[in-house]
């Protein structure tokens, strides 16, 4: 373990610098690619020239495009590894023929904008987003350039619906901690269609878009997906040279360096390596800060082939302070509790000690096989292995009673608890492995005059999570669980605050009901599952798809050594089983209405890795929470597929849900259904030639329908907010000369939401305004500055029962870019 006492500062700043210095030599080798600035990709028309050979007769070869039926225009190969949608469902290529060196022109009619063209990312859920029957935001790569994102936590921040907490019950959890439409979503983050098991705050430095399916997808995903799946879709090698890097730095002092070299060996084999070092600090709260760097390696071969094997290794360190926030008040006189910032608390207090740390290191290894055996049958596996490890340490403040009644009183003499949850959360060490592989097989072909496409495969997946707890003793007196400090003016430097080594203070140690003082903790989860889907087209028009997963879940969870004793082990084996129905007409190219149907649930003991609900001797038989997804929703593409619209109305029906106490760490089956209903709509792409936008909203209709808490019935489900939205623009004023200009800015809104089941405690609503300025010069080189917050708005970030964490402040960053 290391000593928190002397944290690690680990000082990226040569590895930034060297990443700028090496983006400076840059020059142009091999194959030129396409540059993203913001000029080229707002043009309303791409011509992509790809150069391949051809049999003679103008037919490209095996491989390099699909021939739709009835003399339909082609579609072009891809070298992702996920195969284009059913022939009837592609997405319109104008082929302007071969010339005589073989050469062929297509001309891609769209915008990188426009969602609906965006795939998934993943080779269960072929199709791309418009004939996807299900309601999919996507964070495209033009939005995230734009907007200079650095982490996944702010390019969701461009979906509706979607709120992050800071975790629940025991154990400590910090990292990305999503909810989709009020719904955990902490073990339901993938990357490539594989499952991101480890607590950690990831960085996009490797991603080229982010998509987010939203409602139960069990059938797909596997046992979760309440409010549904975040997939991050990763840069993949591609055939062809291309070189760029990007060096930002800014308020608070903010530097970070990425690098992305593609280089193609030989025909059909190419590299790519994608990296980042970061430093920053936090803008409008003391003492936060992160330090974090990444390498992302990958190797494909067989681009352009009927088998293409791509490898793909990650590694993400970070070294971070966690951010827990302020405490809650109530003002006297009133019965809503609300953030103390409200009433004067100083936005910028951090309520931890010179103990809290979050370091973790994830290394990742991929393997991705794709084998089309002919025109009909493509074969996929995906296997991906994953450690992660992580030293956490946080300070979670509480202000009971007598420190809020002080605070309205005398603010001077108001103390805080800061370890108020379960005595801590104290520290651990966690080290976990996780290991899943994914084999499935799309294979089109007609039955009379029903065509068919049929997806069907396995998933293995396994995790294992090892805590190891330590203890800290107040003020040299064992088994106190006092650490006050002032509310309003906060000590972060406590000498007489002592951490134990391995086994000491043994009598400090969290207590958990049922689990009992436990040294050591460990939890691992098994889960074999078997999908199968067949999409039916009676008519080119119409169709249904209908499918099923069956899982095996089998987790088990253990606590052991300190003052436990002999120790206690639990276990539970479950089977699930999730059914989906979608209806599509398509009556042409570019409108699709659907209806879909799906179910999913979530078993005890599914977050292993989070460790938030341990099972004991009084949840071993507790049942998994089933959901219920009606939607209803219409996806149209407009003006030759420069804008893309999207509607959906649907109603999510979750029951048995399980409950957490925050204080205790006790999980309560509560029998609860809550129901979530709303529409959903979204616009993107290109008004007219230069002038991008995408635009969401969202209104959420939520309460408690059944409860056995009365205080609870009838109560908007926590964390929902009735209405958000979100909207970005821009436009690229003389476009294609040495003056080009590229503006714009928008709108992050979301109404403010209750924090506990029974509506008392509320957040207020958050309004961001962002905006940037860019202009490229030399053909690859582009300089770029963003502004957010600009009104410096008092914004919340991480939701919590009895806490929150202000969200930045206003920031600028300015970025130096090129792109060969």
């Amino acid at each position: 373990m290391q000593n928190p006492s002397n944290r690690r500062r680990v000082h990226t700043a040569p590895l930034v610098a060297g990443f700028a210095l090496l983006c400076s030599g840059l020059h142009v080798g091999g194959a030129e690619a396409a540059t993203s600035s913001d000029a080229d990709t707002a043009k309303t028309r791409h011509h992509r020239h790809l150069s391949r050979k051809t049999n003679g007769k103008g037919q490209t070869a095996r491989g390099a495009a699909l021939q739709q039926p009835d003399g339909a225009a082609t579609v072009p190969a891809r070298t992702d590894g996920i195969i284009p949608a059913h022939p009837l469902n592609s997405q319109a290529v104008a082929q302007e023929g071969a010339n005589a060196s073989g050469e062929e022109h297509l001309t891609v009619v769209g915008s990188p904008m426009n969602i609906l063209h965006n795939d998934i990312g993943l080779s269960r859920m072929p199709n791309d987003v418009m004939h996807t029957a299900q309601t999919v935001n996507v964070v495209p790569k033009l939005l995230m350039e734009q907007q200079n994102v650095k982490s996944l936590d702010e390019a969701l921040r461009n979906v509706p619906g979607i709120t992050a907490s800071v975790g629940e019950g025991e154990g400590g959890m910090s990292g990305d901690q999503f909810l989709i439409r009020g719904f955990q979503a902490q073990n339901d983050i993938y990357e490539d269609g594989l499952r991101d098991f480890g607590v950690y705050s990831r960085d996009s430095f490797d991603y080229d878009h982010v998509s987010v399916i939203k409602g139960p997808s069990s059938e797909v995903f596997g046992n979760g997906t309440t409010g549904g799946a975040i997939n991050m879709v990763t840069k993949k090698p591609h055939l062809g040279n291309s070189y760029g890097g990007q060096f930002s730095g800014g308020s608070a002092d903010y530097y970070r360096g990425t690098l992305d070299v593609n280089q193609q060996i030989g025909e059909s084999t190419a590299i790519r390596i994608v990296g980042m070092g970061n430093e920053n600090n936090e803008v409008g709260r003391n003492s936060i800060y992160s330090h974090r760097w990444g390498i992302a390696p990958s190797i494909a071969f067989g681009l352009g082939k009927p088998t293409t094997l791509t490898l793909e290794y990650f590694h993400q360190t970070d070294n971070r302070i966690p951010d827990y926030g302020v405490p809650l008040l109530t003002q006297p006189g009133t019965t809503t509790v609300r953030p103390g910032t409200e009433f004067g608390v100083n936005r910028n207090n951090w309520y931890g000690t010179q103990y809290d740390q979050d370091d973790t290191n994830v290394d990742m290894l991929s393997a991705h096989l794709k084998h089309e055996l002919n025109s009909h049958i493509t074969f996929y596996d995906d296997l991906r292995g994953g450690l992660y490890e992580r030293y956490f340490s946080a300070s979670s403040a509480v202000c009971n009673a007598t420190c809020n009644a002080a605070y309205f009183a005398d603010p001077a003499a108001a103390q805080i608890n800061r370890r108020g949850h379960l005595g801590g959360p104290e520290p651990y060490q966690q080290n976990d492995w996780s290991v899943q592989n994914v084999f499935s097989t799309i294979a089109n072909f007609d039955t009379g005059p029903l065509k068919h496409q049929v997806i069907a495969g396995w998933d293995v997946e396994h995790v294992y999570d090892r805590r190891t707890n330590y203890a800290y003793n107040y003020n040299g007196v064992n088994g106190t669980r006092v650490d006050s400090t002032s509310l309003t003016s906060p000590t972060n430097d406590v000498p007489t605050l002592l951490l134990g080594g391995l086994g000491q203070y043994s009598g400090d140690l969290v207590n958990i009901n049922g689990v009992g003082r436990a040294l050591y903790k460990t939890g691992s989860a098994t889960d074999v599952g078997a999908f199968f889907s067949d999409q039916i087209w009676f008519t080119p028009k119409l169709s249904m798809r209908a499918g099923f997963r069956w899982d095996h879940w089998d987790s088990h969870y253990s606590a052991n050594e300190g003052e436990v004793g002999t120790g206690v082990s639990y276990g539970q084996n479950q089977d699930t089983f999730n059914p989906t129905v979608n209806l599509m007409y398509t009556p042409d190219n570019n409108t699709m209405l659907y209806f879909n149907w799906a179910q999913s649930t979530t078993p005890l003991g599914l977050y292993v890795t989070n460790s938030s609900e341990p099972l004991k001797s009084s949840t071993e038989g507790f049942k998994p929470e089933r959901s219920n997804l009606y939607e209803v929703g219409a996806k149209y593409n407009a003006f030759h597929g420069r804008m893309g619209f999207t509607a959906a109305a649907f109603r999510l029906e979750k029951g048995n849900a399980l409950q957490t106490d925050p204080s205790t760490g006790n999980v309560n089956s509560s029998s609860d259904t809550q129901r979530n209903q709303g529409i959903e709509l979204s616009a993107s792409g290109e008004i007219v030639k230069n002038w991008t936008v995408i635009g969401t909203y969202a209104y959420y209709d939520s309460t408690t329908v059944s409860s056995q808490t009365p205080a609870n019935l009838g109560k908007q489900i926590q964390y929902v907010p009735k209405n958000s939205a979100t909207f970005w623009t821009t436009y690229t004023a003389m476009a294609d000369t040495p003056w080009n200009v590229t503006f714009g800015g928008g709108l992050t809104w979301r109404q403010g939401v209750w924090l506990d089941a029974a509506n008392t405690a509320r957040a207020p609503s958050t309004v961001e305004w962002d905006a940037m300025i860019s202009h490229s010069f030399l053909k690859h080189w582009k300089v770029q500055m963003n502004g957010y917050n600009l009104a410096n708005r008092l914004n919340y970030s991480n939701l919590f029962s009895d806490r929150i964490t202000p969200a930045t402040g206003r920031a600028f960053l300015f970025s130096l870019s090129a792109t060969y």
